[in-house]
Parts: C-alpha cells; sequence; structure tokens
C-alpha cells in the first residue's frame, strides 16, 4: 500500500510573497460594475431551491482562456477540472499573501497551484489518493536534470528480462508488449520506494507525469490512440477502437516521454516561484478524506474555499481513472466516492460539506462554490447550493455567471449554455459572517 505522509500546516512566513492585490471589503459592487471585457455585468436574480432567498446574480465574461496563459505546471489531465482563471479571479479578490487557500474537492489540485503560484499557503482535500499524488510534486517540482538522473537508475534495460507471464497481458490492447515491460518496471518500482519508505520527491514527479502518460490520442503518450488521458476506456472498448482504426500498439519510449512531458511541465518556473514554493512548503497541506470529515484541517484558518464538487452522476471518476488506479496501487473499490444520483441526497451531503467548510473557513472568510448545469439544463444546481449553504448559516453574497465562447444555445438564465453537460462556470459566492 501507498503510505500517505501529512505536511504541517502552520510554519512561519518569514517575507511576503507576490502583491497583495487589495482585499475587496465590498465585492459585490465590483462584480455590479464589471465591464474589464467591454461590457458591463448583466444582473439577475436566483431564488435558492427552498424558496426563502434571492441572491443576486451577474451574467458577463468575468475570464477567458486568452486573458492570461496558465503557468505549465497546470498541464495535467483530470476529469471535470475548471481553468486555473476561475481560482485565480477569487484569490486575487479575496485574500492576501501568506492567506491559507482551501479546496475540499481539489480533482488535480488547480486550486492549490494556482494559490501557491499567487503565494498563498495550499490545503486541498479529496476522498481519492490519486488526487494527492497529482498535486504534490507540482508544489515541491525538481529539476529536469534530477528526473533525468532518476529514470537511468530505475533499471529499464533489463525489461527484456521480464517475462509475457509477468504482465498484465489485457493491457496490451493499449501498448506494444516492450512498452508494457517498461510500465510494469516503473511500477514495480514505484512500489517498492513506496513499500520501503524511501518514495521521495523526485520518484512522486516521475509517477505524476507517468500517470498522465499512460493513454492519450497522440503520439505523446504511452499507448496506442484512445480516449484523451482524463478518460480510459475499458479493455473491451479499446479492442473496438483498434478493430475500427486497424491499429496495433506502437513502440513508446518511456524515458523519452516522461523527460519531454516534465520539460513541458517545468518551462514557465522561475528561481522566484521555485523559492516562493519552498517559503510555503510547511504550510501545505493535502488530506485524503470525506469532504464533510477533515479532522485534519483545524478550525478557523482558511480564508477562502475554492471548490467545485461531483455533479450528480454527470461524471464517472471511478470508471475513467480505472488504469491509473491500477499503475498507482489503489483499490478503486476502496476510493468511496460521493456522487448522489438524485438531487435529494446530492443536497444533503453538500449540506455536510458546508457545515464542515464553516467550521475551517475564518470569520469574514468566503467560499466560491463552482456548480454546473446538468440534465440539459433542467437542474440548476446553484439553486440547491444557495439553500445547502444558508442551512450551514453561511450567508450567500452572489451566484457569478462565466460567459464562454464555445456554448450552443439554450434558454437558460438567458446565457448561451451546451444543451448537454456542464460548460457554463455558475459560481455561488457564501461568507462566514
Amino acid at each position: 500500500m501507498l503510505k500517505e505522509i501529512e505536511l504541517p500546516l502552520f510554519a512561519t512566513v518569514p517575507k511576503p510573497l507576490h502583491r497583495p492585490g487589495p482585499r475587496n471589503a465590498d465585492i459585490l459592487s465590483e462584480i455590479r460594475e464589471f465591464s474589464d471585457f467591454g461590457e458591463r455585468s448583466r444582473e439577475l436574480e436566483t431564488r435558492g431551491s427552498d424558496g426563502k432567498l434571492t441572491v443576486p446574480t451577474f451574467v458577463n465574461e468575468f475570464w477567458t482562456a486568452g486573458q492570461r496563459a496558465a503557468d505549465n505546471l497546470h498541464e495535467v489531465s483530470y476529469r471535470a477540472c475548471f481553468k486555473p482563471q476561475l481560482p485565480r479571479f477569487f484569490i486575487e479578490r479575496l485574500t492576501s499573501p501568506d492567506d491559507v487557500v482551501y479546496d475540499p474537492f481539489m480533482g488535480r489540485g488547480t486550486t492549490l497551484l494556482e494559490a501557491a503560484l499567487l503565494g498563498r499557503a495550499p490545503a486541498g482535500n479529496d476522498i481519492n489518493p490519486l488526487s494527492r499524488m497529482l498535486i504534490k510534486p507540482r508544489l515541491n517540482p525538481p529539476s529536469l536534470q534530477e528526473v533525468a538522473s532518476r529514470l537511468g537508475k530505475i533499471g529499464f534495460e533489463r525489461s527484456a528480462e521480464l517475462k509475457t507471464s509477468d504482465l498484465w497481458e489485457e493491457l496490451l490492447v493499449f501498448y506494444h508488449v516492450d512498452t508494457l515491460r517498461e510500465i510494469t518496471i516503473l511500477k514495480n518500482y514505484l512500489a517498492r520506494r513506496a513499500d520501503e519508505g524511501t518514495l521521495d520527491s523526485i520518484d512522486e514527479w516521475i509517477r505524476m507525469v507517468a500517470i498522465n502518460r499512460l493513454t492519450g490520442h497522440s503520439a505523446g503518450f504511452f499507448s496506442v490512440y484512445t480516449l484523451p488521458p482524463n478518460q480510459a476506456v475499458s479493455i473491451k472498448s479499446q479492442q473496438k477502437i483498434n478493430a475500427d482504426w486497424k491499429q496495433e500498439p506502437p513502440r513508446r519510449d518511456l524515458l523519452k516521454l516522461i523527460l519531454k512531458k516534465s520539460r513541458s511541465l517545468l518551462a514557465d518556473l522561475s528561481a522566484e516561484t521555485r523559492e516562493t514554493f519552498q517559503t510555503l512548503a510547511g504550510r501545505s497541506r493535502l488530506v485524503n478524506a470525506p469532504a464533510s470529515e477533515t479532522s485534519a484541517i483545524p478550525s478557523a484558518i482558511v480564508s477562502l474555499v475554492v471548490t467545485s464538487p461531483p455533479f450528480l452522476d454527470v461524471v464517472d471518476y471511478a470508471g475513467d481513472n480505472w488504469l491509473r488506479c491500477w499503475f498507482a496501487g489503489i483499490d478503486p473499490k476502496s476510493v468511496k466516492l460521493t456522487v448522489p444520483k438524485k438531487l435529494e441526497d446530492w443536497q444533503t451531503e453538500m449540506t455536510k460539506v458546508f457545515r464542515e467548510l464553516q467550521r475551517v473557513l475564518k470569520p469574514g472568510g468566503h467560499i466560491a462554490f463552482e456548480v454546473g448545469e446538468v440534465r440539459r439544463g433542467a437542474i440548476k444546481l446553484e439553486e440547491t447550493v444557495i439553500t445547502c449553504g444558508a442551512d450551514a448559516k453561511l450567508s450567500p453574497v452572489f451566484v457569478l455567471i462565466n460567459q464562454q465562447e464555445f456554448t450552443k444555445t439554450a434558454n437558460c438564465w438567458g446565457v448561451d449554455n451546451n444543451s448537454k453537460g456542464t460548460n457554463s462556470n455558475r459560481i455561488v459566492l457564501f461568507r462566514k459572517n
């Protein structure tokens, strides 16, 4: 089994990090007047699902993918993750350097990484242990030279010694036999280091990169052509893809591909950013627990929560990550994901989460809770979220709907949205009084 190592949370930070980006005492007024992209915000109202509260709602283009090229360290695939511009929008407006920024459903760690890049102390939780494996190495990245040196010591040259019987032969539908030998050697090496307690930050980085190169739709991945890397198909489905495309898995060079992806991830990493990360290291915390039961996070220490929970049954996290779990030594059946299929069950679970967030939040702190339209827009989760937060004694400030140019037309909030999926960012902002 892979061992969890908790990181301490409150070391003294010796100096301010990055510009303050002054804490906005009246963010409601700012959003009402927002016009950075040429249009002033359009104001509507959203009523909570219980009919008790009406919350001001603002529609605009508040951020865009072209507004700021996100740091290359974000380029790790994970299903249903939001863009880095979303947490940055709230972090810059609602926190100061050294504040704790928390995500209870951290996924690939977008909120945590963006917080660290801005000099805030990152804290995160996810019931899926894969999440910790994806974000921890990027908060403490090695140099490319260290990665290359470690890869050279793993012993891939002995891959020919592995017999076919030593391999999971069904995976040959994805991989050339020599590629699968190298994957197996790397998997066994990482598992042995974890068992011995010698798995270090360089190993963790290599594991993270390998997890994200297992399958994909280009020559940059270990596999033959398949679905994008955040959604591993079943063995049976891959057999059909191979037959339809008349393809066989080509030989891939693991060392070259891991180094290529590492070089890309580290491309924007400056000496200043490394220093910032090192300064924050003692104040970072990664937790593997249900989002409603995070006793490892002390009370009243979080300045801002930016998160996005599972949206009913829209995404099959366990099914998407089965191959990653195999490589990482995780039993998918042991990961009890909260993905209720009924809205009333989802509301019950999210109310528990909000009560826990109310506990960890400082007085005056905020929660930016992002949801999307589901089931062809028939369910507007933001209405339910307002009620959940209010039941946890949090005050809703506004609902923010970020317009996106790629959406299709649907008559929902007067905003263009896809008729299916979760393609609009809808964020309910709460404050703890």
